[in-house]
């Protein structure tokens, strides 16, 4: 009896709702909702009261919701009382910087990005570094989110941080002091080949508007010849969206609509029109973009496509066209629910349709609806913002890829760099020793699972159940794999090398040098430049 009045208890909310719900039943879908709040009640006492082996009441309950929540979009999620200070410090942004970035490689977080003359640079921290302690607790396979939530703390405070620095014996033990501060969301701009004016936006935090505004109006005032301007998005995950409307701004009139917002609730409707008068408005616009370019980047790129206003160059988008809210659901728990999806001028909605493992996934152009931008030009809506000239990515090249995603380029940087304190300035930096790399793909047991070594790792499974001895057969063919996935490697030299240069530019010159050096030689900017110095291909890409 006392484990039925236990259940009870926990069962109340659910009763009270059903109830609720049973006694006005005002509409088909209200009578759906009390039905099934009903049952699901039922189903979860009847689980708990009378199931074989003791359940944990709290994990039925949640895997219950996670499941009912992966039905639909992936950034509706249930955040539970246990989640939520990790939630607000991630929502609120209430840690203060340190000036570097890191990933987990191996057993420790490395640093993999260190932001020029910020404490993590004057207290002497270096590209490469892995953190093996932190205030004198070792991090040791610790998660990038723990060790992040240990880095935190008051501006004004200092944090003791111990490194292991390849090529040093000892480790090294720096003191970092935090402080307030907003990192740079504009990492370089320039002049690319004397008359083409670039700038990036890394993220849309505040000022990102005034602050491209300001860079570029001191390229043209600088610049008064310049021919045309590249603005690069790549790699630009989004922020605050009444920045994604100041950018905007910079390149078209005031009072055009930016985008809207459109949900269940008609509260959730508002519609975002530039409010100034912009910096450029005629000079040819190129914008690069990739898969990784999304929320706010998709605004932009997007209502620039739509007026016509700019050449978009580079892969897809990756399609996040949605607004969320959080609400409280009791007991300190939280729902980051999506409340209404966003629309560009022309009607379409950028939202992905559809998902695989939480990531968005193409679907065939037959699928999408049409719309018109201003000049009449058909665009697709359902997923992402398609580029109006599309160059293959690096990452999408299976075997490069690969070498990314287990930061074997990363590795063998780390080596390559170590003990030399100086390397030539960045338009003279080149890499010219690709049989080291290859060497070192070899050490590390670099693992790239081909379509034919899944095929001959079948075959010799079936073999083997079968009875067969192919023992000798299968190790000369898999050599032979072997040998052609380098010959795949060195196949890629030219593009693998450019990403070595463009990590041994970042490790000595910062962003900057990364930036600069990606000028140099991206192909995406040389695409851009040719465009714009070619006035009748970049009209007649605009036109109907």
């Amino acid at each position: 009896m006392k484990r039925i009045a236990k259940y009870t208890l926990w069962l109340l909310p659910l009763v009270l709702m059903t109830v609720a719900f049973t006694e006005y039943p005002s509409t088909r879908q209200d009578f759906e909702i009390s039905k099934n709040l009903e049952i699901f009640a039922n189903l979860y006492k009847e689980l708990n009261t009378g199931y074989v082996d003791e359940l944990d009441p709290g994990k039925v309950m949640r895997d219950g919701m996670e499941a009912m929540l992966n039905n639909l979009d992936p950034f509706t999620n249930y955040i539970a009382e246990a989640d939520i200070e990790g939630y607000r410090l991630l929502r609120e942004g209430t840690s203060d910087n340190i000036g570097f970035e890191f990933k987990k490689i191996g057993d420790f977080a490395t640093i993999t990005e260190v932001f020029k003359d910020l404490p993590a640079d004057k207290a002497g921290v270096k590209i490469g570094d892995q953190i093996v302690a932190i205030d004198n607790k070792d991090t040791k396979s610790k998660s990038t989110d723990e060790v992040d939530y240990i880095l935190r703390g008051a501006a004004g405070t200092t944090v003791d941080v111990t490194l292991r620095r390849p090529g040093q014996n000892a480790d090294i033990k720096v003191k970092i002091n935090r402080q307030e501060m907003e990192l740079p969301n504009v990492p370089y701009s320039g002049m690319v080949e004397g008359d083409i004016a670039y700038v990036s936006l890394s993220t849309f935090s505040q000022e990102a508007g005034k602050n491209i505004a300001t860079a570029l109006r001191g390229l043209l005032k600088d610049n008064p010849n310049t021919k045309g301007i590249i603005l690069d998005l790549r790699g630009n995950g989004g922020g605050l969206l009444i920045e994604a409307v100041n950018l905007c701004n910079v390149f078209i009139p005031k009072n055009e609509l930016v985008t809207t917002t459109r949900g269940k609730l008609k509260e959730q409707d508002r519609s975002f029109r530039t409010q100034t008068s912009p910096v450029s408005e005629d000079l040819p616009l190129t914008v690069l973009i990739d898969k990784n370019s999304a929320s706010a980047s998709e605004i932009v790129c997007g209502t620039l496509q739509d007026y016509d206003r700019a050449v978009l160059i580079g892969q897809r988008s990756y399609g996040k066209g949605l607004v969320q809210n959080t609400v409280e659901v009791g007991y300190n728990s939280r729902l980051k629910l999506t409340t209404a999806k966003y629309y560009i001028p022309s009607g379409r909605c950028i939202q992905s349709v559809q998902y695989r493992n939480g990531e968005p996934i193409e679907i065939e152009d037959s699928r999408r609806a049409t719309f018109k931008t201003r000049n009449g030009r058909t665009v697709l809506d359902g997923g992402g913002v398609a580029p109006d000239i599309k160059i293959e990515q690096a990452s999408n090249i299976p075997v490069v890829k690969a070498l990314q995603d287990q930061d074997i380029i990363f590795r063998f940087v780390t080596e390559f760099c170590k003990g030399k304190e100086k390397m030539p300035e960045v338009k003279d930096l080149r890499f010219t020793d690709f049989d080291a790399f290859l060497a070192f793909v070899q050490k590390e047991n670099f693992v790239f699972r081909t379509e034919s070594e899944k095929l001959l790792e079948q075959f010799k499974q079936k073999a083997t159940d079968e009875g067969y001895a192919l023992g000798s057969s299968v190790t000369a063919m898999e050599t032979a794999l072997s040998n052609a996935q380098l010959e795949l490697i060195r196949k890629h030299k030219d593009l693998i090398s450019k990403l070595i240069e463009k990590d041994i530019a970042g490790r000595y010159y910062y962003a900057n040098g990364r930036a600069q050096i990606g000028l140099l030689r991206d192909p995406e900017v040389q695409e851009a430049v040719k465009v714009m110095r070619d006035q009748a291909r970049y009209k007649s890409i605009l036109k109907k």
